[in-house]
């Protein structure tokens, strides 16, 4: 009964695959990504587990949501199925958005979409563009939990992908495609990220332009001090190349205010 529900929380949530399962421990993994799970008992009466990912997103990515669960020696205890099935889904969340898996993605649609191409080297260009920002997009949204980076809002609809460093400006499919280049934000914090009117420091703490006087803050709800809901040393280097290319940039501004 114990391996059954484990299977079928790791089914529901981003391991849909039973690699191992025997008395004492089930090994889950997932055909979406290539992150494995190892789950061991440790009480069965309370339902306690414990977990080790492999291939997976790092303990710093997990233990920003799950502080409490983590336990010495880089592994997570969960009690009940509840705690269970959302560790297993954050960090399937984490395993589909972490690099490289949208650039691999990218790569296999391209790949395909090579074999039977639009009718003009500009058409497949765009489509190739289309699909590398919607690939980017679903990375960040599994990256962040569906909300945004700054204020916790969980509106899809509302919701914008916002590269750090450009598409036009990237060096790579990999740069362009790569979670850490870029944040979830709402749609007013995205015009003003990708117009150089805000940035973030190194800490994550929002930094607005002059031009965004008090009156302006106040309008817009930005009056208190608002900051990412956390930050990984991977997002700096991207962070510095936005405050000193884009922020408070008028060349950058009417370049973006064009492509838009």
């Amino acid at each position: 009964l114990e391996r059954a529900l484990i299977e079928k929380a790791g089914y529901a949530n981003g391991f849909e695959h039973a690699i191992e399962s025997s008395t004492t421990r089930v090994i889950l993994g997932s055909a979406r990504h290539r992150s494995r799970v190892l789950i061991t008992p440790l009480d069965t009466k309370r339902m306690a587990w414990r977990l080790e990912f492999v291939n997976g997103p790092s303990m710093v990515e997990l233990s920003r949501s799950f502080a409490a669960q983590v336990r010495p020696g880089s592994f997570f205890e969960t009690i009940g199925e509840t705690e269970l099935s959302r560790l297993l889904r954050r960090a399937a969340e984490l395993a589909m958005s972490l690099p490289t898996h949208a650039e691999d993605r990218y790569t296999q649609a391209c790949a395909k979409l090579d074999q039977n191409p639009p009718p003009s080297t500009e058409a497949l260009r765009l489509t190739k563009q289309r699909i590398g920002q919607d690939l980017f997009r679903q990375a960040l949204l599994e990256y962040w939990g569906g909300a945004c980076a700054v204020t916790g809002i969980a509106v899809p609809e509302i919701l914008r992908a916002s590269h750090a460093k450009p598409w036009a400006g990237c060096d790579s499919d990999g740069e362009r495609l790569n979670v850490f280049n870029g944040f979830l934000l709402c749609a007013h914090l995205d015009a003003l990220f990708d117009r150089g009117l805000m940035t973030f420091s190194t800490d994550g703490t929002a930094i607005f332009s002059h031009r965004i006087d008090e009156a302006d803050k106040q309008r817009l709800g930005l009056a208190k001090r608002l900051q990412l809901r956390w930050i990984a040393d991977e997002h700096q280097p991207f962070l510095e190349w936005h405050r000193s290319n884009v922020f408070e940039t008028t060349e950058f501004t009417v370049s973006a205010s064009r492509r838009a």
